[in-house]
């Protein structure tokens, strides 16, 4: 990072390194071909078209999206495969949402009980083109999802709603650790899982070809077999919490806030004028604080203001002058993206573009 780079910025500000978001992404989606498997990125990590067309154009399949409102946004960009990896349950509102998307893209939802695939039955019938359901499964992280032999109720309901089971999904959430045998243990977790419930259901004729799963840092967990798609979304920004498990490296790091130093009150200690408002509060068990500052690998963000971010040193090392600007990386890069209306583009150390964060916001 130049200096005149962080000169030339207003603080607090979002940063995204071009040349390392693309190296993120390249190096997914040639792993998805050596591999064999398709990459269906969560977008909700980023919000941005800008990233969303680099991430289709190395090979992605399409966007998974959390939110109606993000399928929204991405479709009117014009991604035109987009999959709700959510346990929507819809009303008359979302209905009418769901039906004009389907109009427009090609649609998956997911679902996690006969309740909710009866309810989309009703509601997307009618539509322009077939809506897909994806049956959510627990894999062992014990969020939304069922386990294994309860997807057959599901996807036969959802056969009789008149909805077209196109498989099954799940998130490895319990991947994240600084044990490497986690990612491995959850990456297994994840295989049989899906690899039991499609089973299940092909047992009744529901084919169920997809087999959905994946997260950052389960993904180079991968192996032939079963899973044939994956839908990471950190890993085109990484941040402090992969930096700290070991799924990236620090020159990784494609995302941080630029922040300027405003007070040095004590010995080893000082002030940036980034807070809760610009990173995001996720407190990460794998994080030492709040962020991770790369000109202070041994600094540690003990706290987090609204607007101030305070900052303790290491014994003996002189903190910054009065006005220096540094990078601050994120524990969790989706919040701040979500805090943000634009993210500056850097490449080569200059500014290059200003970047929408178009999908802020929509939650719903």
């Amino acid at each position: 990072m130049s200096t005149r780079l962080v000169e030339e910025l207003a603080t607090p500000a979002l940063v995204v390194d071009v040349d390392v978001l693309e190296r993120n992404i390249t190096r997914m989606s040639a792993a998805a071909r050596s591999g064999g498997f398709t990459v269906r990125p969560h977008a909700k990590a980023h919000k941005c078209l800008e990233i969303a067309r680099r991430q289709l154009d190395a090979g992605a399949a399409g966007l998974t999206v959390a939110t109606v409102g993000e399928a929204e946004v991405f479709a009117r960009g014009g991604v035109s495969d987009l999959f709700i990896a959510y346990p929507l349950w819809v009303d008359d509102a979302k209905a009418r949402r769901l039906l004009r998307l389907a109009e427009s893209v090609a649609l998956r939802v997911g679902a996690d009980s006969v309740e909710s695939v009866q309810r989309l039955g009703r509601a997307l019938r009618g539509a322009a083109r077939p809506v897909q359901v994806m049956v959510e499964i627990d894999c062992g992280h014990h969020r939304t999802g069922v386990v294994p032999e309860n997807a057959v109720a599901i996807g036969q309901a959802a056969v009789d709603a008149g909805l077209e089971v196109t498989g099954v999904f799940t998130f490895p959430g319990h991947g994240y650790g600084h044990d490497p045998q986690a990612r491995e243990r959850a990456a297994r977790d994840e295989e049989q899982a899906l690899g039991d419930a499609a089973d299940a259901l092909r047992a009744v004729g529901i084919a169920a070809p997809v087999l959905s799963g994946g997260s950052t840092p389960t993904a180079g967990r991968w192996r032939p077999g079963v899973v044939n798609e994956l839908r990471p979304g950190v890993y085109a920004f990484n941040d402090a919490t992969q930096l700290a498990i070991g799924t990236c490296t620090a020159g990784d790091l494609a995302l941080y806030a630029i922040a300027t130093v405003v007070s040095t009150p004590a010995a080893g200690r000082f002030v940036l004028d980034v807070g809760s408002k610009a990173l995001g509060s996720d407190r990460s068990p794998w994080v030492r604080g709040h962020g991770y500052l790369p000109a202070f690998p041994g600094a540690v963000v003990v706290s987090l203001s609204e607007h101030h971010a305070t900052v303790t040193l290491p014994e003996g090392l002189p903190a910054p002058r009065l006005g220096a600007r540094m990078a601050v990386v994120p524990n969790h890069v989706c919040t701040p993206v979500n805090l943000a209306d634009t993210m500056v583009a850097a490449q080569n150390g200059k500014v290059i573009d200003c970047w929408s964060v178009a999908a802020r916001g929509a939650n719903t």
